[in-house]
């Protein structure tokens, strides 16, 4: 990966209290992990930003190396690597996922 890959990556995680890298967009998911990933985070209500690695093969291989999570969807929480869509599933059904989102203080979308 390299340094200014990471560095965007780096950037983006920062900037955004939530961050879902996913294939796709929130409206047209490429895949049905990110699908699911995307249904969590619309059933908590809470406000997120995502990025289409699709579009962009650097940050496609880069967030990978960035986590050392070898799968896409990966979700970001007040820049802290949470999981894929496997873990987030499993945090949301133990009511982990909204516990964690209310501790940061993760506003409801609105």
């Amino acid at each position: 990966m390299t340094d200014d890959t990471n560095a965007r990556i780096d950037a983006l995680v920062k900037d955004n209290k939530v961050l879902l890298f996913m294939k796709g967009t929130p409206l047209f998911p490429q895949c049905g992990f990110s699908s699911r990933a995307i249904a969590i985070l619309d059933h908590l209500g809470v406000s997120y930003e995502s990025v289409d690695v699709l579009q962009d093969q650097g940050i496609r291989q880069g967030i990978k190396d960035y986590s050392d999570w070898p799968t896409i969807p990966q979700l970001y929480v007040d820049g802290e690597f949470i999981g894929g869509s496997d873990i987030m599933m499993e945090m949301y059904e133990a009511g982990e996922l909204a516990e964690l989102m209310a501790d940061k203080g993760i506003a409801k979308a609105g």
